[in-house]
This record gives C-alpha cells, sequence and structure tokens, in this order.
C-alpha cells in the first residue's frame, strides 16, 4: 500500500460536509477513504464516475412544490389508475431487481 503523504484541502458548505460525514459514517467509510475512492474512480473512468449535466426532467421534491402542484400531480396519478396505466408493486419491484441485479 502506498504511503499517504499528500494532503487535501477544499472548502465546501459545512450542511453538505456535514450530511456526507453521516451517511458515510453509517456505511462505515471515513471522508478521506470516500476521497480516495473518488479519486481512484476518476482514474480508471479517465474523468467523472458520473455524468455531469442538467437533467431533461427534474424530479419532483415534495417538500418544495405548492399545494396547487401537489393537486395537479395527484390528479395525474388518479388518471393514470383511471386509465390503467399502473402495474402491481410486486412488479415493480421486481423490474427494480432485474434491473439492477439486486
Amino acid at each position: 500500500m502506498a504511503t499517504k503523504t499528500a494532503n487535501l484541502y477544499a472548502r465546501i458548505e459545512p450542511e453538505l460536509k456535514e450530511q456526507a460525514e453521516n451517511i458515510l459514517s453509517t456505511l462505515g467509510i471515513p471522508a478521506s477513504n470516500a476521497i480516495t475512492m473518488f479519486y481512484k474512480q476518476i482514474i480508471l473512468n479517465r474523468g467523472l464516475p458520473f455524468d455531469v449535466k442538467i437533467p431533461v426532467t427534474i424530479p419532483l421534491d415534495v417538500s418544495r412544490i405548492t399545494e396547487n402542484e401537489l393537486s395537479t400531480e395527484l390528479e395525474k396519478g388518479y388518471e393514470d389508475i383511471i386509465a390503467g396505466r399502473t402495474k402491481p408493486a410486486t412488479q415493480v419491484f421486481a423490474d427494480i431487481r432485474n434491473e439492477y441485479k439486486i
């Protein structure tokens, strides 16, 4: 194993740091190990290990929508039920397991 002698200094938002480190702690991964893993993935991918782009559709964040927007989304769901555009939950979970090889 290589000797760790290089330092990395980065300024980030305290809340971002805290949230990420809470997740890493739950996973049992020290922040320095996560940063090392990230850097290794950059090397393996010869770039960032994920797409950096603006999503075509922005996911709905229920905590940031108005009551009218929520009603609209609920109406869309109701229309899907009436039109038969639904799947049983067991099928949805089977599809997810199949797609992600869980």
